[in-house]
């Protein structure tokens, strides 16, 4: 891997991992279109990255992380459960999945369920607009949803984003408590990636792993800002139409 290619990775894992377009589906779809080997220089990039996502989303919601906030933190704990649990016992079975047919068709998938979802969708007074009002029974429904993203193409985001909708969070808070969640889920996917592959960082390009970390790191800074600001005056219908049109040209150009 190069500086351009770490700057692209860079600038598409930081925009797209906590949009509901999957940044998964995006990193693998990328890597295929770039050539880039799967070595070891290429996982402990996909590692730094992502460790600056959750960066990220510590800066922007800093506010969040002190002892007065246990009790939404505790929430999200629960929230996390059913995906830990899930992707811990059948982790072998997952990455059989990860492929550019699959991630295609989740997208598709992913597309008409935000479409369906949006239609149905109507906001009412009572509806959750503030993420440490979430109830305990809200924050388990919206991890049970957000197992659906442990296969490629979902969009972690986009499940989590969609469960707090239909459990009766606002959009703007179902989005926040999907950043939120993020922090746990990745921690908990980083830190076991480095405990794996440690040995791996020993032969990286730093000049590649730092410049992947400072864009990936401003790009998903940026991106949770606006994204909140999109939400003020849309819905997530845009979101489910590129899904489908962009799994839809996958489909057509790996078939």
């Amino acid at each position: 891997m190069d500086i351009v290619q770490s700057v692209i990775m860079g600038v598409v894992e930081g925009f797209t991992e906590f949009l509901p377009v999957s940044s998964t589906g995006h990193m693998i779809v990328l890597s295929d279109f770039l050539g880039i080997e799967q070595d070891s220089v290429t996982k402990a990039y996909e590692i730094i990255i992502q460790f600056a996502a959750i960066l990220a989303v510590v800066l922007n919601y800093r506010e969040k992380f002190s002892p007065q906030k246990i009790d939404l933190w505790m929430k999200l704990a629960v929230a996390f459960f059913p995906i830990g649990a899930v992707g811990f016992l059948f982790a072998k079975h997952i990455k059989e999945l990860f492929s550019v047919p699959v991630v295609a068709v989740m997208f598709i998938v992913g597309g008409i369920v935000f479409l369906i979802a949006e239609y149905y969708y109507k906001p009412k007074e009572h509806f959750i607009d503030d993420v440490e009002k979430v109830t305990y029974k809200q924050a388990l429904w919206i991890g049970i949803a957000q197992v659906f993203a442990l296969i490629p193409g979902t969009s972690r985001a986009g499940a989590t984003i969609i469960g707090a909708m239909m459990v009766g969070l606002t959009r703007k808070a179902s989005a926040e408590f999907s950043f939120l969640l993020a922090f746990p889920v990745m921690c908990a996917t980083t830190g076991y990636d480095i405990v794996k592959h440690h040995n791996e960082f020993a032969g990286s390009n730093l000049t590649v792993l730092l410049v992947g970390f400072v864009v990936s790191f401003g790009v998903a800074y940026l991106t949770i800002k606006l994204f909140l600001k999109f939400l003020e005056q849309f819905t997530f219908v845009s979101f489910g139409i590129y899904r489908i049109i962009f799994g839809a040209v996958l489909l057509m150009v790996y078939r």
